[in-house]
C-alpha cells in the first residue's frame, strides 16, 4: 500500500537537517540481517541526519515480499539476538513542499520528497527487550534501486507510528509498528523498504509501486 502527496507530514514540527553526503541516494548498501518470508500480516529529535541513503510470502529469503506480508530475522539488540516477525504495512511519499519544511535549509530539499515506511515489528524471542529497542535501525528505503537519505529528527509521532522511546520491556509476543523516514528522489516510480541486522548480506525486501 503506498500513500501519496498528502499534508499529513505538517505535524512534523521539529525542524531536521538533511545532510547530502551523497551516499545518501548513492550505491546500494548491505543492511541487513539473515531473515525468511514466513507467516502473514495484514494491511529521534536531532540536529544531523545520516545518509544509510495474510498469505505465505513465496519468495525466499531476499526475495521481494508484498505490503502487508512477513518475514522474520534476528536482530541483535542491546540485551543479545532477539527474532522478529516483521512486515512493511505501507510507505507514506510526502510533497516537495512537505519536504523543504522538514529540513534546516530547504535548498538541501530540492528534487526530494520524504516517504516514511510504516513497519510492524513482532518480539518472538527468546525474550524481553529491555531498554530501548534498535531494530527500527534495520530498515531503509530504496528509491528507483538506490538508498534514499535517512532523515534524523524526523518525528516519530506520526499518526499510526509509535516512539521506540515510550516502548518499554517489548515482551514476547507482542507487536509494535515503528516508522522511518528517508528523502529520497521527487518522481521515483519505485520503491522497496529493506530490513535487516546490520553487516548481514539477506535482507527482507518489500517492493511498492509509486503511483504519485
Amino acid at each position: 500500500m503506498l500513500h501519496t502527496r498528502t499534508s499529513w507530514l505538517r505535524v512534523a514540527a521539529p525542524v531536521a537537517v538533511l545532510a547530502l553526503a551523497l551516499t545518501a541516494c548513492g550505491g546500494k548498501k548491505d543492511a541487513s540481517g539473515s531473515a525468511s518470508g514466513s507467516g502473514a500480516d495484514t494491511g529521534k529529535n536531532s540536529a544531523d541526519t545520516a545518509a544509510k541513503t495474510d498469505k505465505k510470502p513465496t519468495e525466499p529469503a531476499g526475495g521481494a515480499l508484498k505490503s502487508g506480508q512477513s518475514g522474520t530475522g534476528q536482530y541483535k539488540e542491546e540485551s543479545g539476538k532477539v527474532t522478529y516477525e516483521v512486515a512493511a504495512q505501507k510507505v507514506h511519499v510526502g510533497t516537495e513542499a512537505e519536504a523543504k519544511k522538514m529540513v534546516q535549509d530547504p535548498k538541501d530539499a530540492n528534487g526530494l520528497v520524504a516517504a516514511t515506511a510504516y513497519v510492524k515489528y513482532t518480539n518472538k524471542g527468546p525474550g524481553v527487550v529491555k531498554g530501548l529497542a534498535k531494530v527500527d535501525n534495520g530498515t531503509e528505503i530504496y528509491a528507483d534501486g538506490r538508498r534514499g537519505g535517512m532523515l534524523i529528527g524526523a518525528p516519530e509521532n506520526l499518526p499510526g507510528c509509535e516512539n521506540p522511546v515510550d516502548i518499554d520491556n517489548w515482551k514476547v509476543g507482542e507487536s509494535h509498528v515503528i516508522c522511518q523516514t528517508y528523502m529520497i528522489p521527487k518522481g521515483a516510480k519505485s520503491l522497496e523498504v529493506h530490513w535487516g541486522d546490520e553487516g548481514a548480506t539477506n535482507p527482507l525486501i518489500w517492493k511498492f509501486d509509486n503511483a504519485g
